[in-house]
C-alpha cells in the first residue's frame, strides 16, 4: 500500500499535508532500522495499518482549531502524528513511558517540521493539564485506561460531541465496555473498504462530570 490510499480516502488535503504524508514512509523506515518501534511486517504496510488506521478518528470528528488532544501510549506516534498532519491548527501532546519510542517520535516530528506537536516521555498520570479529547490505540482495557486519564479532560465542550475518549481497538469489546453505557462503538469498515479494517473499531466514550 502506498500513500495514495490516504489521498483516496481524504481527497481534500492541502499540498503541504500531502507532502507530509509522503515523507512518513521514508522517515519511519529510516528510524525503524535504528530503533525498532514498528514491526517489520507493519512497516511495509505503514500507510494502511498505522496511518489510515489512525485517521479513522478523523472520519468521526473534525477537531476544531485551537483545541488540544492528548495521545496516550503513542508508541511510534500513532494516532497522534497522522492526526497532527490532518489538523495543523490543533495542538497534540504525545505521551509514552518508553524513551526510545519518544525518540523516534521526536525525529519524525522534526523531520516533518510539525509545530503543533509536543512529546513527553512519562506515564500519563504524571502529565499536567486538561484536554478536549484523549486518543489512543489499544494500550489497555477501557477501565484501566479511564483510571489512567482521570481528571485530564476539559469540562467545557466546544465540539459537536462532548469531550471524552476516542479509542481505536479491535475484537469483541462487550466485556470491557459493559460498565460504560455511554460508550459508542463505530466499525471502521463504515469508513474504509480495506479488509484490514474488518475487526477494527473506534470507541467514543464521552466523560460525565459531577457538579
Amino acid at each position: 500500500m502506498t500513500v495514495e490510499i490516504i489521498f483516496e480516502n481524504f481527497p481534500n488535503l492541502s499540498e503541504n499535508q500531502k507532502q507530509n504524508f509522503r515523507k512518513l514512509e521514508e522517515l519511519y523506515k529510516d528510524w525503524n532500522q535504528k530503533i525498532n518501534v514498528v514491526s517489520r511486517k507493519d512497516i511495509d504496510e505503514l500507510y494502511l495499518r498505522h496511518v489510515l488506521h489512525s485517521l479513522g478518528i478523523a472520519k468521526f470528528i473534525t477537531f476544531k482549531d485551537g483545541s488540544s488532544i492528548l495521545d496516550v501510549g503513542t508508541g511510534g506516534g500513532f494516532p497522534g502524528i497522522p492526526l497532527a498532519i490532518m489538523f495543523p491548527e490543533v495542538h497534540f501532546t504525545l505521551v509514552d513511558s518508553i524513551g526510545k519510542k519518544i525518540k523516534v517520535v521526536n525525529e519524525v516530528v522534526e523531520g516533518l517540521q510539525l509545530t503543533n506537536v509536543t512529546t513527553i516521555n512519562a506515564r500519563v498520570e504524571e502529565i499536567p493539564g486538561k484536554f478536549d479529547f484523549i486518543v489512543s490505540r489499544a494500550v489497555a482495557a477501557m477501565p484501566t485506561f479511564v483510571h489512567w486519564i482521570k481528571g485530564k479532560i476539559k469540562k467545557e465542550s466546544v465540539h459537536t460531541v462532548r469531550n471524552g475518549i476516542l479509542y481505536l481497538k479491535g475484537g469483541d469489546l462487550n466485556d470491557e465496555l459493559k460498565d460504560y453505557r455511554a460508550a459508542q462503538v463505530y466499525n471502521l469498515t463504515d469508513y474504509f473498504k480495506e479488509d484490514f479494517f474488518e475487526t477494527k473499531k473506534m470507541v467514543y466514550l464521552p466523560l460525565k462530570y459531577k457538579g
